[in-house]
């Protein structure tokens, strides 16, 4: 799915109208009626509810999403924050559809008017504010900022129309002050940056929906290279063939570990079955396999040479590499690999002698600290999965100076390496080497301790394995499972407790989750519990 900015959307609107004979007035139509399925499906108790409008067009979805709640038995009341004589085009002919008799309408301008919203407001279940959308550029001002600062401290859930009101489409930033409070974002045909990027807290924003409003696939269109991850049809949406054999989803080598560190290689490989890999291996030093090997007893293991402060196979031969290698689909490196004795050399030698897809991580990524000019991905698969600590190792410049410019750095070192760099922490980017970007949107605090870096080690590499022909497809939908595993692992136990193999138990929640609710809209951010499972 496409990120747009509000100029995109804009283009969007207007290419639907001009080259596809979509009507403004359909649009609008088909918005506010999404705002009201929305509020009926997932707030089914909600019996009187108050739609906050401004003059443009996101008021005009706001009239839309009134008139329909009113058919559906809800009691609704309109409060107009603009003179009715302000009201043009589309969103003038929406207002006048609305049945006085029926829809309570007030308008509020001015200071004066305020008690008589706070008075409405004590009175209903639900508020949808839909004062002003993606074209509005902050700060908020006048009556707005009044009935802002009302809704900032009142119990009622409030359902944001596009974005919060206040809130700029195309800010990359987590906070916009200023900006309505809201529970839900209900947005239209395609996600905007600030969805993307804003923070989803109680005090900001929460869950981001973007529903289809009938905008030809043609008409959207964006310059911006971004995408959002979520999974790809051709990724785990259908069962498995009845006929399946373990020789059809992939052969995963995990190559790391050292003394004091058979955790990392434990939990890649761990994940990697979890995550669908038909086989899995360890391959780790000698003196660390049998507690790899306890982690479950589908793991197959093999033994690395190993020589004092670590593993030791830089010296081994093409032939020595390629028998240890036959077979294999993927190769996972550098979880607990470790940076004593030739580990560096080890791992460098192993990415420069072998074609397999390559998933890079931990000490394996340090591995080419000076010397990234080694990793070469154009003719082959290699998935390169940094935090920012080692990304700024990579570049030679500081995590401060990483976290800066998380977008560009990625996307730049992924096409000029030709290879696939995944740069995680908050909204974690997986920048391809065609120059898009896909970010993710799922995962949470919890993921901030030990051993989160290996599990997504993991997990790629069973994506890249069942999916071959498909990496992008597959590394974004890898990124995007091991967040929402972890926000169900969050939902059921707490941010403070939940382990990064905790995640790993609740894969399956991930894989089962559904992002599309009845009404055909798609939840990109915020996990939509009720009705999750296939």
């Amino acid at each position: 799915m496409k990120v747009l900015t509000s100029a995109d959307m804009a283009a969007a609107d207007r290419a639907s109208v001009d080259e596809f004979g979509v009507s403004f007035g359909e649009l609008m139509e088909r918005a506010g009626t999404a705002v009201a399925s929305f509020v009926l499906l997932h707030s089914a108790d909600a019996a009187r509810v108050l739609v906050l409008c401004g003059a443009g067009n996101n008021g005009g979805d706001g009239f839309v999403a009134a008139r329909a709640l009113t058919r559906a038995g809800r009691f609704v009341s309109v409060v107009l924050l603009t003179d009715e004589a302000r009201l043009q085009g589309a969103a003038a002919d929406a207002f006048a559809l609305l049945d006085r008799s029926t829809i309570q309408i007030v308008t509020v301008q001015h200071d004066a008017d305020l008690p008589t919203f706070v008075q409405l407001l004590t009175g209903v279940d639900l508020v949808v504010d839909a004062v002003v959308g993606t074209g509005f550029k902050p700060p908020l001002r006048g009556i707005a900022v009044a009935v802002r600062d009302v809704l900032q401290h009142a119990s009622q859930p409030v359902v944001s129309v596009d974005v919060p009101s206040g809130w700029d489409a195309d800010a990359t930033v987590e906070t916009v002050p200023g900006a309505f409070r809201s529970d839900a974002v209900l947005t239209f045909t395609a996600p905007k940056l600030a969805h993307m990027f804003g923070h989803m807290t109680a005090n900001v924003f929460g869950p981001v929906v973007v529903a289809p409003i009938g905008s030809p696939a043609d008409a959207v269109r964006t310059a911006t290279g971004l995408t959002w991850t979520g999974v790809s049809k051709h990724i785990f949406e259908q069962s498995r063939a009845i006929d399946s054999n373990k020789g059809m989803y992939g052969h995963v080598m995990v190559m790391g570990g050292a003394a004091g560190k058979a955790g990392a290689p434990a939990m890649a490989s761990l994940a990697a079955l979890r995550a669908g890999a038909g086989l899995v291996t360890a391959a780790v030093p000698h003196s660390i396999l049998n507690t790899v090997a306890l982690i479950t007893p589908e793991l197959m293991t093999i033994a690395l040479q190993e020589a004092e402060g670590g593993v030791s196979l830089a010296n081994a031969s093409p032939q020595q590499l390629e028998k240890l290698l036959k077979r294999i689909t993927v190769l996972a490196i550098g979880p607990g690999v470790g940076t004593d004795g030739d580990a560096a050399a080890f791992v460098r030698k192993v990415v420069a002698d072998t074609v397999l897809p390559i998933v890079l991580d931990a000490d394996g990524l340090n591995a080419f600290h000076g010397q990234t000019d080694l990793l070469r991905g154009r003719d082959r698969t290699m998935v390169l999965t940094p935090h920012p600590g080692e990304m700024a190792t990579l570049l030679g410049i500081t995590t401060k100076q990483v976290q800066a410019d998380r977008l560009n750095l990625a996307r730049s070192f992924a096409v000029q390496h030709q290879v696939t760099l995944v740069l995680k922490g908050w909204r974690t980017l997986i920048a391809h080497p065609d120059g898009t970007v896909a970010v993710n949107t799922t995962g949470n605090p919890s993921m901030a301790k030990g051993g989160s870096g290996d599990i997504l080690t993991g997990i790629v590499a069973a994506c890249l394995a069942q999916s071959p022909g498909n990496v992008a497809d597959a590394v974004n939908a890898a990124v995007y499972l091991h967040g929402l595993a972890a926000d169900f692992a969050a939902h059921c136990m707490d941010e403070h407790t939940v382990l990064a193999t905790d995640t790993v138990a609740h894969l399956s929640d991930a894989f089962r989750y559904r992002t599309l609710d009845g009404n055909g809209a798609e939840w990109i951010c915020g996990l939509r519990m009720h009705g999750a499972r296939r």
